[in-house]
């Protein structure tokens, strides 16, 4: 199948000890096209879902929107390290554990609308660098803090221990759980570290419907094909609207189509809502919402099916 025909996205379930960088060359020797890429990146330690795009999926990365996260992860108390995880340099150790009530009312403090600094040992860019490459040089530079939300954390003791937790938390685009760890340990006043990580969930992928590397090499090209799912998908929170033929042909042809000649309030839909574009097939472009000088309407900013 040719890089014009072949579209769709696989969901990995990443293993550990690799980048997602690793995981885009792997699957793109595995489908035999150039044309990969992932949706959000994932620590080599880190493991689960990790949303592949493939053919002309990836004209769907510049446009993707915010969306939530799933993870269950490990934490450790009484340890701080220059990365915030157990791979970093111990920069201390502290042997006085605090109870389950008082690591549960912590970690209680956390859910809601919060602020949260990203990491230096992070993929986040400043003026064009890598955080985690200036901090491998040992150079911290500020960062603000972003709003967040965390839906829900859901705390478990685990290895009987008094100092190691496990959390279960859904949160939003942009949350970093090492930092998430890093932070509880700090109101504690006792540190903390994350010593595992798994995302099992990134907006509508699941780490149910997943599926390794292993299992794809062990699959024929025909079998790898049929699990690529609808590119739709990547924009699940965002709504569709259904076009009559005769819009539809215009759309496919980078017409904008007015609100009011498809029945839709201009209250409902303010300029820069996205839309994915359906006709009679499905799914075949994304839209937005602009101003022009007869009202507002949709325009066609990316074609992804093309007949």
């Amino acid at each position: 199948m040719s890089d014009n025909t072949l579209m769709g996205v696989i969901c990995i379930n990443k293993h550990e000890g690799v980048t997602s960088h690793t995981i885009v060359n792997m699957v793109r020797r595995l489908y035999n096209t150039k044309q990969v890429g992932h949706t959000g990146t994932l620590d080599p330690m880190a493991t689960g879902v990790l949303p592949v795009m493939v053919g002309r999926a990836v004209k769907a990365s510049e446009y993707l929107t915010a969306e939530d996260k799933g993870y269950i992860a490990e934490m450790k108390l009484g340890i701080i390290t220059d990365t915030g995880d157990i791979t970093g340099n111990i920069i201390s150790q502290n042997s006085n554990t605090p109870s389950y009530e008082e690591v549960k009312e912590a970690v209680n403090c956390f859910i809601g609308n919060i602020k949260q600094t990203p990491p230096m040992y992070s993929a986040l860019k400043v003026n064009g660098q890598k955080l985690v490459d200036l901090a491998r040089k040992g150079i911290e530079v500020e960062r603000n803090a972003r709003d967040i939300f965390i839906k829900d954390i859901k705390l478990e003791q685990v290895y009987n221990s008094n100092s190691e937790y496990r959390l279960a938390v859904e949160c939003s685009k942009g949350t970093y759980i090492r930092t998430l760890c890093t932070d509880i340990g700090e109101k504690l006043g006792c540190g903390a570290v994350m010593t595992k990580l798994s995302r099992t969930k990134s907006g509508g992928f699941d780490i149910k419907n997943s599926y390794t590397i292993q299992q794809l090499e062990e699959m024929t090209e025909e079998e790898r094909i049929k699990l690529l799912r609808p590119i739709d998908l990547l924009f699940s929170d965002i709504d569709e609207v259904i076009l009559p033929p005769f819009f539809e042909r215009l759309a496919r042809c980078g017409v904008e189509i007015y609100l009011k000649k498809i029945g839709i309030s201009p209250n409902d839909a303010p300029e820069n809502t996205r839309f994915k574009l359906c006709g009679a097939n499905g799914f075949f472009a994304l839209g937005e919402v602009r101003s022009f000088p007869d009202g507002m309407a949709i325009k066609p900013i990316k074609q992804f099916v093309i007949k």
